[in-house]
């Protein structure tokens, strides 16, 4: 028996029992990969209009954190969970492609740099486009331009067409709590994840693509994650954040 069986079938069952859970909340749990822990948030397709992207408030200023992102909600609604979803400059601006609601605030970025953002290949998390969740290389992403309702440009790219990205090293000892996104193949299922200790890129990488099964998954950062998620008690709380992701229910 391989030695990390146990622990993919753990997380399988975990998805199993979630799939029977009503549809109105993203399911959110506690997870383990190779000895590492994590927090998996899941999407369904039939959820993907209720997933929202923010940048900024009505009153035009950056929101910053998830408390800001809660003021803002209407009096019938509850956020069922959110986290940090990209890199942003000093203003908390995006750094690369943001698309809200069909609207682009910020451009794609194809270029190489030095810091994480521009470890190619990058790409963009998109949503409500041909598929309900596409996790896309930049450059193709450049080149065939995907209708998307919400778009959310980072990196580096986590898994690429099924394999880790080619710098990853599995003897790396650069260690972060780190967050990202992976979907499924069939793109009708998207999975958040942070990291509940510091890990590598590697082991980061090795979750998406070994443990939940996914072709393709973005990185979102590593210095700056954050979560919320009250179906696992976390209101993450610190540096301010850029453009934030979540699942919006009814509430009230």
């Amino acid at each position: 028996m391989p030695a990390d069986l146990p622990r993919r079938l753990a997380v399988a069952c975990g998805m199993l029992m979630a799939m029977a859970l009503p549809s109105a909340a993203a399911t959110c749990e506690r997870v383990d990969h190779d000895g590492q822990g994590y927090v998996l948030c899941e999407v369904g397709a039939a959820q993907e209009p209720a997933l929202r992207l923010w940048q900024d408030g009505p009153d035009g200023a950056p929101l910053r954190n998830f408390a800001n992102v809660r003021r803002i909600l209407g009096p019938d609604e509850d956020l069922s969970f959110a986290m940090n979803a990209g890199m942003f400059h000093a203003d908390y601006r995006a750094v690369g492609l943001l698309v809200i609601d069909g609207v682009e605030l910020s451009p794609i970025v194809t270029g190489a740099s030095r810091d994480n953002f521009g470890m190619l290949p990058n790409g963009v998390f998109c949503t409500g486009g041909d598929r309900p969740f596409s996790v896309i290389e930049t450059l193709e992403f450049a080149e065939t331009r995907p209708d998307c309702r919400l778009a959310s440009q980072s990196g580096p790219m986590l898994v690429v067409d099924g394999e880790l990205h080619p710098r990853f090293l599995v003897d790396s000892d650069s260690r972060y709590i780190r967050n990202g996104v992976g979907v499924a193949p069939d793109g009708q299922t998207a999975w958040f994840a942070i990291s509940s200790r510091p890990v590598t890129f590697h082991e980061f990488g090795r979750f998406f693509r070994d443990g939940l099964g996914v072709r393709d998954a973005l990185y979102f950062d590593g210095s700056i994650s954050r979560l919320y998620a009250p179906a696992v008690r976390r209101a993450d709380f610190g540096r301010s954040m850029g453009p934030i992701i979540g699942l919006v229910q009814p509430g009230g």
